[in-house]
């Protein structure tokens, strides 16, 4: 029976364990992606004495980002949720190619196979792959190959499942059940729509290199008559929707919550925020360059970038006021964890954007670009947005996924050492990049050590909080108690039955009154 139940589960073409396969995955990536930064950030307890040599930290730079970014963002937020809640969202039984949802599914693995190479072969070129740097001259190990063939299969993986995501949605609306109460379904499209765009042109990038690191071409090499500064255009063209795929997401769970957390069923400004969205994915497609100021842009170019970067803030805002608006109007408890983090999304996520329209004038990007404030800013925009996203869907949708409820206290005690944490990490960032400190060097002066210092301690208690959470889930599933009730939650309908104790989450996904059976 075991056997026959592991079979059943290896050659599945169910969405829900499809995505759970993704989760499992993306969480063990995390897991891995968080120690590498603690790595990183145990090398700058002291500013001449290094605990790991500089390839070594080269390869713990390279190897954190491209994890963080590509094993664990993409495979919970877009594979796991996205697997698990469009069907049912969409009121289907399936996405519309189950066995093309397989197979992205299975190619993850190989992936991560090739990462776990290209991680033991060493590969410190940067999750960027600047050429020259990752050309063959530079970087002779073969774990920069092995990276890039995990790349390709990472990508080929999302590719697919973006080709899915879009087929199944747009196929709803053409039986006419247009999903107009489902923005969380709009964001999906619009993240699928965003890869489906920009992951083939990262792909010929990454394959050109590989022929100039083995075949003998000159694509990045200007001895040959390439030029590196193509690849740049190329990966960025990638790189910077690539941060709209991984908040879009987001943007859509939070709408979606806030929505149903009003005191009316319809949602506020819905036209507005699938606008905003739509414009973001727009935009988000012309700002490439912002990324290559200090390349030698002329001025029309560099003015071009820099004002239509500045112009993505418009419709952030419209969202960003719409939220606020919805849950002024709400009649959540203030006690709710789900409260607690949506007001640290908005409030962490608008500071990143301040910072990163100081970074869109071209004049201040030129000084501050390649140091910590970039490094400050990126994570605050992303990778704190994204974050919190995952924490918010699976508080949400938890009591649906497993029909057990999570412990309120520990969710909230979570909420504030996550954001003690994460604060402490990365907020002095920005002191060191506007004192001039560059990034992705191991040494610095011992002038930065006290706050270096609160960086390394803020970076701990980030840690503790991931493992904190993963006790939190653990609890609710060793505890079992069960939700009571039933609720539908944007065309999902559930039945779940048993008691709630006084400490855990009393409510369903929606957070609207349960019915008892």
């Amino acid at each position: 029976m075991v056997l026959c139940g592991a079979i059943s589960w290896l050659f599945t073409l169910d969405h829900k364990r499809i995505g759970l396969f993704y989760m499992v995955v993306g969480v063990w990536s995390g897991f891995v992606g968080l120690g590498l930064s603690m790595l990183i950030r145990m090398n700058f307890l002291e500013p001449y004495f290094n605990l790991v040599s500089a390839d070594c930290y080269n390869f713990l730079i390279t190897n954190h980002g491209v994890i963080m970014i590509f094993f664990f963002l993409m495979p919970v937020l877009i594979g796991g949720f996205g697997n698990y809640l469009i069907p049912l969202l969409a009121g289907l039984s399936d996405l519309n190619l189950p066995r093309l949802n397989a197979l992205s599914m299975w190619l993850l693995f190989p992936a991560v196979l090739f990462l776990c190479i290209s991680m033991w072969l060493g590969a410190g070129i940067g999750w960027t792959f600047y050429p020259p740097l990752s050309d063959a001259s530079f970087s002779t190990s073969a774990g920069v190959d092995f990276l890039m063939f995990s790349l390709h299969l990472a990508g080929l993986s999302s590719l697919l499942g973006s080709l899915n995501f879009i087929c199944t949605i747009l196929g709803v609306v053409g039986v006419g059940c247009v999903p107009r109460d489902s923005i969380v379904l709009w964001a999906y499209l619009f993240t699928a729509v965003l890869l489906l765009v920009t992951l083939p042109v990262l792909a010929a990038a990454i394959t050109m290199l590989l022929f100039d690191r083995n075949f003998g071409s000159a694509f990045f090499d200007p001895l040959g008559g390439g030029d590196p500064v193509l690849f740049q255009h190329m990966f960025w063209f990638f790189g910077h929707p690539e941060v709209y795929v991984l908040i879009l997401p987001g943007f859509g769970v939070i709408s979606h919550i806030c929505a149903s957390l009003g005191s009316t069923p319809t949602q506020f400004g819905l036209v507005g925020l699938i606008s905003a969205m739509f414009c973001i994915v727009g935009l988000g497609l012309a700002v490439w360059g912002h990324h290559m100021f200090i390349v030698g842009l002329d001025v029309s170019t560099a003015v071009f970038f820099s004002s239509v970067t500045m112009i993505i803030g418009v419709p952030t805002g419209i969202k960003e006021f719409s939220w606020l608006y919805m849950l002024a109007n709400s009649r959540i408890n203030l006690s709710d964890p789900v409260f607690w983090w949506i007001v640290s999304f908005i409030l962490l996520f608008t500071f990143g954007g301040v910072t990163g329209i100081i970074l869109s004038a071209c004049v201040l990007d030129s000084i501050l670009h390649d140091t910590w404030f970039v490094v400050a800013h990126f994570h605050y925009v992303m990778s704190l947005g994204s974050y919190i996203s995952i924490i918010l869907m699976l508080v949400w949708w938890w009591p649906m996924i497993s029909g057990f409820s999570l412990n309120k206290y520990l969710l909230q005690a979570h909420c504030i050492v996550s954001n003690v944490g994460v604060n402490l990490c990365f907020f002095p960032m920005h002191y060191f990049g506007l004192c001039g400190l560059p990034r992705r060097v191991c040494a610095y002066e011992h002038a930065y050590y006290p706050l270096q210092l609160v960086c390394s301690i803020g970076s701990i208690i980030s840690v503790f909080s991931g493992i904190m959470l993963v006790y939190i889930v653990w609890e609710s599933l060793s505890t079992k108690n069960r939700v009571i009730g039933f609720y539908a939650d944007g065309g999902i309908l559930v039945s779940l039955v048993g008691t709630i104790p006084p400490t855990h989450f009393e409510y369903g996904s929606n957070f609207k009154e349960l019915v008892a059976l």
